[in-house]
């Protein structure tokens, strides 16, 4: 048994300063005070002047560590060990438009499990973000892989063979259809890289689509007489927003009213990090592209974003500057809030007993110093 205590704990609930909370066989045992008793056999991790939080779950991530997924789906466990170090203990790995061989090569990929040894965090299954994309707001993506849904297309996806969402156009022929299907079996849809009116986006949402992608990206701009999917998302109660939110992406302003108007339960962080992320200043993989940092930005040759390059941890930090929110606020956007979306919110995304035992130790300014994964130490800065 390991006890984590004297942190100050963040739950969407409550915040406990001078905690105690008792981990066994990967999952959370007891949560009280750092005045209970302790079992005998337990291990301390003395965590004072530290805050505790659920470990984070980022559901857009392309690769990381100079290494990207539709390039090569097998980095996915390569990429996942190295996560931990900013917090992230689960995630999505997104596979973007490419030919339907590459997710099937993920799905196996995944079903394959980890290799012998290995730490990380784990891959909750895929985030395919196309091919069923508007050509028109392709971002990134090759429109040589373009394509319209189809029944067949869709043949071998669902949360049992490994694929959790799906970005799609809606305005697309057969999407609704293809919504539909997808969420009977229980793959979260969103709406995104689309040229969808208002209604359109709408008619997505009441198909079943759950979610908006990069909200503001690859989609038209918000229009007073034309408001299309942004404020189609924004006004359907039943739809959870992702934002990337480094102040690039979406400016700060933006970032900080969406905060106001839709707040933790329907606002959802995802870094959309791509090969550069760990890395330097350079030349990396986005799929098919050639893309180039500098500085905080990735993009290809004409100037068009290509994902991002801060990890999820440091978006955290610069959304509380932009947001005014605390902490405490804030972490169900990378915690709760997805973990709920993806249907997982019995086992993720709390710190509370029966819980797994995925958390994460953070210093007063939300720097990562130690992450949990199942209860074990896969990161110490």
């Amino acid at each position: 048994m390991l006890a984590i205590r004297h942190a100050t704990l963040l739950t969407p609930a409550t915040t406990i300063e001078d905690s105690l909370v008792l981990i066994e066989d990967g999952r959370i045992a007891a949560v009280g005070a750092a005045g209970d008793a302790l079992p005998p056999s337990a291990t301390v991790r003395d965590a004072a002047g530290l805050l505790l939080a659920p470990g984070f779950i980022d559901l857009q991530v392309n690769g990381g560590f100079g290494l990207d997924f539709t390039a090569d789906p097998a980095t996915i466990w390569d990429v996942a060990a190295g996560l931990p170090r900013f917090g992230v203990t689960s995630f999505l790995p997104t596979i973007i438009t490419s030919p339907l061989s590459t997710p099937r090569q993920a799905q196996r990929v995944l079903a394959g499990g980890p290799p012998a040894g290995w730490r990380g965090a784990h891959p909750l299954g895929l985030h395919l973000e196309g091919p069923f994309l508007n050509p028109g707001k392709k971002g990134a993506h090759n429109p040589a892989y373009l394509r319209q849904p189809s029944a067949a297309d869709l043949n071998d996806w669902s949360p049992a063979t490994g694929v959790r969402l799906v970005t799609l156009a809606p305005e697309l022929t057969w999407a609704r259809q293809a919504i539909a299907e997808l969420a009977r079996r229980g793959v979260v849809v969103s709406a995104g890289h689309s040229l969808a009116t208002f209604d359109e986006a709408a008619a997505g949402f009441d198909s079943g689509a759950r979610y908006a992608t990069h909200l503001f990206n690859a989609m038209p701009t918000l229009h007073h007489r034309e408001p299309g999917l942004i404020a189609a998302a924004l006004a359907d109660p039943r739809v959870t927003v992702g934002l990337v939110a480094d102040g690039l992406h979406v400016h700060p302003a933006l970032v900080g009213l969406l905060w106001r108007w839709l707040g933790p339960d329907r606002l959802n962080i995802v870094t959309d990090a791509m090969a550069a992320l760990g890395m330097g200043p350079g030349q990396y993989l986005l799929g098919d592209y050639r893309v180039t940092v500098e500085g905080d930005a990735a993009r290809l040759d004409d100037g068009t974003l290509a994902g991002c390059v801060l990890s999820l941890d440091a978006m955290l930090r610069a959304f509380l500057g932009f947001s005014g929110a605390t902490a405490a606020e804030a972490l169900p956007t990378v915690t709760t809030t997805p973990a709920r979306l993806l249907g997982l919110g019995d086992r993720l995304g709390r710190i509370a007993p029966g819980y797994d035992a995925d958390l994460v130790l953070l210093s007063p300014d939300l720097r990562v110093v130690e992450t949990f994964v199942g209860g074990e130490s896969v990161y110490r800065g």
